[in-house]
């Protein structure tokens, strides 16, 4: 399946595209707009609106002020109180150029219908006064026309009326005193239709010490006018108050804040707010239009879409259930070219940070992403969580900006970047790195759990939603998958519980397991390990005399026994096709010898030897479970001071690397090796014969000898011909006629160039057969002088060997 990138259908605006735009940009200055000496996108009205999209909140909120000021009702005051960087300043901005506007209301995108809402056909110019507490200062006057101006209250009047308007209020500007309500009244009523709009009042109110005279007034006589205000508001029927009141602890700036924001709320409480927060869908539209000159043609993005929204719904069992609705489809539209999970995450993680600015944040963060990704030749269909360049040091740095201390060299070693561990994982394994598998799921955990705290009873995201933020259609989820098991296994800042998992900047126990693998000793504790845990994989049901797991050859007996030997390598003697000597060298060893003394039963010997290839990772394995098993024994004797999670995940590690010790325990042992003898110029020739054994098998030792069987290394039943051959071929020549049973079946026990018999009721079967026929041979039960004693032939009987 071939789908478009986003970059050959949706275009960045010129200064997302060139890297030119300033970080400050996204944040709007309502008082340098009034100044007029904001950017062009702040100041210019028709710009303003073309780049505004008109939030149901802020539709709800324009209605009404536009009835209210064509005298038609409305709210007099309205508050607009929602989280850091929620839209208040950029609501107050679109009030602005609704009233003061200096082109017709049709240029004005999105206005005209607000206005046939509220039946308007002409709204009239207002009049508008914008105090900003930030600009303000209770101790330095501002000058207008050599007029000093003290306080909220001969800003205001000045404002609206001029020098008029000031000289209504001049006396109670000069004491420091709010002037009454109906001096307030009989301003609004001359300046009216008229909007005020007070930004950052808590900023300016804060400053006020209680009981201190400062020349902007005392902190009673600014909340006195503020009081008188609201309530003369409602006194004039086309004047209307916005005034924006912080929501976060950040913007409220301490106890004064505090006091002040309590003592504000009481008045402004009265009036129930239109305003509401930008919910996440309005923000797909706020953001596209501010960072987008285009989204591209519209049936080559529903094309997009809907591959994803059909491969979310194949893949059903492994994503969240909301991407099953046709709505997610239409979410996928809304945001277009970034995926809606982005929004998500951004909106309901990261706005929980105090630093992080809601819809101004979100602005700030993606128009540096588009920048990099833009620049760097992204090919992907959507801008995903999977997508965002943390190896990017501005993209790295805004993201850590909001984030405590110690995320910087959390995201260089463990998330991205070419120094980082997914970047050696994808580079490692072409399954992972032709999708960027690691890099793309490292940085979809760490946009969905960077922000959030140890005190949260639950932590991190859930694996349904990193597939959703990292696959595209036409990719493998197995891929994902895996990627996150191996993610896990390797990271030192990556957590896990179960189907969640997060980043820390506090790193994991698996340090404090490597610290310790290092230490363990291969021959007094690995070697003991593997011995005890190959042994269980043979189990006690089968037809050998012994298995003998890693043991010496003078521990090998060296005996007929009650059926072979099956000799189990170490795994130093590993075997490969392409490098047979250790395993060959081993085995013969053991073959020839019996400690120092020459081995004669070698016919009883077949070897099963470890995987060249595999026996690294076993060993490793190994040292991982022991590593993990002495952790857990710390904290059992109190010798390791760990949290209950902490704990619980050691118990959890150590039970997975066991696991995962028992599956290359059947992966690593797989080759079965048999000795036999060919006659080369007439002398026995030692040669190996090799097959493998499937790990998968549910029974590994019934396994191993229906192979023997198969290959016919090791015989179980015996057919009367082939004995009468073998004899013909070993004994019945040069004028000998015959042979001892007894010998026979010794012969079969040392020589490996004889047949392999599972034990000597093979042979006994075998001539008990033939014995019924006259077409094999004769037996007798002894011999005296040329005499056959108990001579047998082509009848049926029961012989022994004796």
């Amino acid at each position: 399946m071939t789908i478009k990138p986003w970059r050959e259908i949706a275009k960045p605006h010129r200064d997302v595209l060139e890297g030119t735009f300033k970080q400050s940009e996204f944040a709007a200055d309502i008082s340098q707009v009034a100044a007029g000496i904001a950017p062009a996108e702040y100041q210019d009205a028709e710009m303003f609106f073309s780049r505004t999209f008109i939030t149901e909140g802020m539709r709800l909120l324009l209605v009404s002020v536009a009835q209210r000021l064509a005298g038609l009702g409305g709210d007099p005051v309205i508050q607009l109180q929602t989280a850091f960087g929620g839209g208040k300043t950029h609501t107050m901005l679109a009030v602005f150029h609704l009233a003061s506007r200096k082109v017709s209301t049709n240029k004005l995108e999105g206005i005209p219908p607000i206005l046939d809402e509220a039946g308007i056909p002409q709204l009239p110019h207002a009049n508008v006064a914008v105090l900003d507490g930030i600009k303000l200062s209770p101790s330095q006057p501002v000058d207008h026309d050599g007029q000093r101006v003290n306080t909220l209250w001969g800003e205001l009047a000045w404002q609206l009326l001029g020098k008029p308007g000031y000289d209504k209020v001049a006396q109670a500007d000069q004491d420091g005193t709010s002037p009454g309500k109906n001096v307030l009244v009989e301003l609004l009523t001359e300046a009216a239709p008229c909007v005020v709009l007070i930004d950052e009042l808590v900023a300016y109110t804060r400053q006020l010490e209680a009981g201190k005279q400062y020349k902007g007034g005392t902190f009673d006589s600014n909340i006195s006018f503020i009081q008188a205000l609201t309530e003369a508001m409602k006194l004039v029927p086309n004047a209307i108050l916005l005034a924006s009141l912080p929501e976060s602890d950040l913007e409220v700036g301490g106890d004064m804040g505090q006091r002040a924001l309590n003592s504000l709320e009481k008045y402004f409480a009265r009036v129930e707010s239109v305003w509401k927060p930008v919910a996440t869908e309005e923000a797909f539209e706020i953001v596209r239009r501010r960072l987008f000159d285009t989204v591209g043609d519209t049936a080559e993005m529903d094309s997009v879409c809907k591959a994803f929204a059909d491969f979310y719904r194949d893949n059903g069992s492994k994503l969240p259930s909301d991407t099953q609705t046709t709505h997610y489809q239409e979410r996928l539209r809304q945001s277009y070219p970034i995926h809606p999970e982005i929004f998500d995450r951004l909106y309901e993680d990261w706005s929980t940070l105090d630093k992080f600015q809601r819809t101004r944040g979100v602005l700030q963060y993606m128009a540096i992403v588009i920048h990099r990704l833009w620049n760097s030749d992204n090919r992907d269909a959507l801008i995903m969580p999977g997508s965002i360049p943390l190896d990017d040091s501005n993209v790295r740095n805004k993201s850590i900006h909001y984030l405590p201390q110690g995320w910087e060299p959390v995201i260089e070693k463990e998330i991205d970047g070419p120094r980082s561990e997914p970047h050696d994982i994808d580079g490692m394994d072409t399954r992972f790195g032709s999708v960027q598998a690691a890099r793309r799921a490292a940085r979809t955990i760490f946009l969905g759990s960077a922000p959030s705290t140890v005190d949260q009873m639950i932590r991190g995201i859930k694996i349904d939603r990193i597939l959703l933020g990292t696959v595209q259609p036409g990719q493998t989820i197995g891929v994902y998958e895996d990627v996150l098991k191996r993610l896990r296994d390797r990271l030192h800042y990556l957590y896990s519980d179960q189907d969640r998992f997060w980043f820390d900047t506090k790193p994991n126990l698996r340090r404090e397991m490597e610290s310790r693998k290092v230490n363990i000793n291969d021959r007094e504790e690995v070697q003991p390990l593997l011995k005890e845990r190959v042994s269980r994989i043979f189990g006690r049901n089968h037809s050998f005399a012994g298995i003998h797991v890693f043991t010496p050859s003078v521990d090998v007996p060296d005996d007929y026994g009650t059926g072979p030997r099956l000799v189990i390598l170490p795994p130093g003697a590993a075997y490969s096709r392409a490098d047979t000597q250790a395993a060959f060298t081993a085995a013969e060893d053991i073959l020839r010898n019996r400690g120092e003394q020459p081995r004669q039963k070698q016919n009883r010997l077949i070897f099963f030897a470890p995987d060249q290839d595999v026996v690294s990772r076993l060993k490793d394995q190994a040292r991982t479970y022991l590593a993990w098993k002495s952790i857990v024994s710390d904290i059992d004797n109190e010798k390791l001071n760990l949290d209950l999670f902490q704990a619980k995940q050691a118990r959890r590690h150590t039970e997975g690397a066991e696991q995962t010790l028992l599956q290359l325990v059947r992966e690593t042992y797989k080759w079965l090796i048999c000795p036999v003898e060919d006659f080369v110029r007439g002398k026995p020739t030692l040669n190996w014969e090799v097959v493998s054994v499937s790990p998968a098998a549910q029974n590994l030792v019934q396994e191993i000898e229906n192979k023997l069987y198969e290959e016919e290394w090791l015989i179980s039943e015996w057919s009367p011909i082939h004995l009468k051959n073998m004899l013909e071929q070993w004994y019945f020549k040069e004028g000998t006629t015959e042979v001892s049973a007894l010998k026979v079946w010794q012969d079969c026990c040392h020589y490996l160039y004889l047949p392999r018999l599972v034990n000597d009721h093979v042979l006994i079967n075998a001539i008990n057969q033939g014995l019924e026929s006259e077409d094999f041979f004769g037996f007798a039960l002894g011999k005296e002088d040329s005499k056959y004693l108990g001579f047998i032939f082509g009848r049926n009987s029961v012989i022994t060997l004796d």
